[in-house]
């Protein structure tokens, strides 16, 4: 006969089964917390998940959540995985073992993945003890309950169902004089009951507090390696002088010509964020080249560095998107680098490779433009990169979509052919080349937000890197299109503020803008999506004046 808590609900079985992958889960966040530079199996699986999702499901997911994708995805595995504790429960009451053998397996996969994702044996830690101590829960869970209706002055249920399916255990046999016609006393087993609901009710915070505790843990210790990269930057060789009044409008609810650290836009596979040291950080330039070479952290800061003012745009930026700011970067040109290893006269590509396995494929011929910016950067608006933005380098490209570019946590430049190699992006049907293309965006005013009749401004930023931005036009219910003011520009590699004062009169009007560039090129009114080299198209508003 299989021990257990025994309770008539299927509830209490599915109770069991979500108290210990609860405390799985929670145990294994806590204890990949104490080992920053390995995630726990929650990460991991989510992680797995992004590298198999298809191209269009991870679009999919962009357009529809942000830069929360990635939260939304952890909320929804620990759904799923809450839903197998639960199932596992049910099994359990119908089928022992059949649920402890369903948790094992889940055990298995927390093992497994990070195993393969190369998280080296410490990193197999937070998943060991996460099934050690779901198994343990979620066996001895019951026998809280069972001693409780064991205790002294607790009597025995007759014919009570057990929770995990077990044959029913009769009562003891009657008292003499007591029989059918006597009055049945008050059934007992409340106890047992009540305290298996307690237990099951404190493991399930425990758990909860636990991931909570690994979670905050992981983000100490990040701030901590970021507070130290701060102490370790480079002096510049050269410095950019302030940002001109000029180059601020401002008007409010536009975006501001230097966004700030916390709010630069992040879009990228990694679901873990690398978590990789200066000490640690070794750049490899190889491949159709005469002198390969590395270079180790001080190797790198022992180069000239300088301060870049450039805007960073996401290919998955739709028509009028936030996938897109504007920073002031400390770097290294990459041509220099490039040059030192003689590529290759066949050469045409530099496949560059973050410490994730992440792949860009950049044009050769942008890195070694000595009228492009292409550079290593370390800090970005006077701070050391946050790892979330590629600690400690990343590299920076003005004129291409970051998917060809921007690799964070860069640790390999493999000089190549576009003929011979594919990066992560294009083996998923991107465009092998992403030049940005030219672009403006209404900021002011905001849909959604109906406004008073009377003057007003439309302003919003535009940009068309290592090319420039010569004029913006905006138009108002199919009207002419009339010049927009621009603000001092820090560069042709930046966006630039614009506005246009207009006389709002009650109704619902339309408004558009498009961009020119300094070579003359007029932003195309052609609707295109992001896919397979960046969306286009003129940003187009609705909006109701009272």
């Amino acid at each position: 006969m299989a021990t257990g808590v025994r309770t008539a609900s299927a509830g209490a079985a599915a109770l069991r089964g979500v108290a210990a992958v609860v405390v799985g889960v929670g145990s294994a966040e806590l204890v990949a917390g104490l080992l920053p530079s390995h995630p726990s199996p929650l990460a991991a699986v989510a992680g797995a998940l992004v590298d198999i999702a298809p191209g269009w499901a991870k679009e999919l997911a962009i357009e529809w959540f942000g830069t929360a994708d990635k939260a939304v995805l952890v909320a929804v595995t620990v759904v799923v995985v809450l839903g197998i504790g639960a199932v596992a429960g049910l099994l359990e009451r119908r089928r022992p073992p059949s649920g402890s053998w369903v948790l094992a397996l889940l055990g298995v996969l927390a093992l497994l993945v990070p195993a393969v994702r190369g998280t080296g044996v410490l990193g197999l830690l937070p998943g060991l003890v996460a099934t050690v101590l779901a198994l343990l829960v979620f066996r001895l869970l019951p026998q809280v309950g069972r001693r409780a209706r064991r205790a002294p002055g607790v009597s025995t249920a007759r014919f009570a169902p057990s929770e995990d399916g077990s044959e029913p255990e009769p009562e003891p046999e009657p008292e003499p004089g007591s029989g059918p016609d006597r009055e049945r006393e008050p059934q007992p087993g409340g106890a047992s009951r009540r305290a298996f609901l307690a237990w099951a009710g404190g493991l399930t915070a425990a758990g909860v507090l636990a991931a909570v505790a690994g979670t905050t843990m992981s983000g100490l210790l990040r701030t901590r390696d970021a507070v130290a990269g701060v102490l370790r930057l480079p002096r510049p060789r050269t410095t950019l002088p302030p940002v001109p009044a000029g180059a601020e409008l401002g008007i409010d609810g536009l975006a501001p010509v230097v966004t700030p650290v916390a709010d630069f836009y992040r879009v990228d596979t990694a679901f873990i964020v690398p978590q990789l040291s200066a000490d640690d950080w070794r750049l490899r330039v190889h491949g159709l080249v005469d002198a390969p070479f590395e270079l180790g952290w001080e190797d790198l800061v022992a180069l000239d560095f300088e301060e870049f003012d450039m805007t960073l745009m996401c290919v998955s930026n739709p028509v009028g998107g936030s996938y897109t700011g504007n920073a002031r970067w400390l770097g290294t040109r990459l041509r220099p680098l490039i040059e030192r290893a003689a590529p290759h006269a066949e050469a045409d590509m530099v496949l560059s490779s973050s410490v994730d396995g992440w792949t860009a494929s950049t044009p050769l011929e942008a890195l070694r433009d000595p009228d492009r910016a292409a550079i290593l950067a370390v800090a970005m608006n006077g701070e050391a990169l946050p790892p979330e933005h590629g600690a400690p380098v990343r590299m920076v490209v003005p004129g291409l979509y970051g998917y060809v570019s921007a690799t964070k946590w860069v640790v390999d430049l493999e000089v190549t052919r576009f003929d011979e190699r594919t990066a992560y992006w294009t083996d998923r049907g991107w465009a092998p080349r992403g030049p940005v293309k030219l672009q403006s965006r209404i900021d002011v005013p905001r849909v959604g937000r109906d406004l008073s009749a009377g003057p007003t401004s439309i302003a919003g930023v535009a940009w068309y890197q290592h090319v420039g931005v010569a004029g913006v036009e905006v138009r108002v219910d199919g009207g002419d299109w009339r010049p927009a003011e621009l603000a001092t520009s820090l560069g042709v590699d930046t966006w630039v503020q614009w506005r246009l004062d207009w006389e709002a009169e009650p109704g619902v009007h339309r408004i558009a803008v498009r961009a020119i560039g300094a070579n003359g090129e007029v932003q195309t009114d052609a609707r295109a999506g992001v896919v397979p080299d960046g969306a286009t198209g003129h940003h187009t508003i609705s909006i109701g004046v009272a």
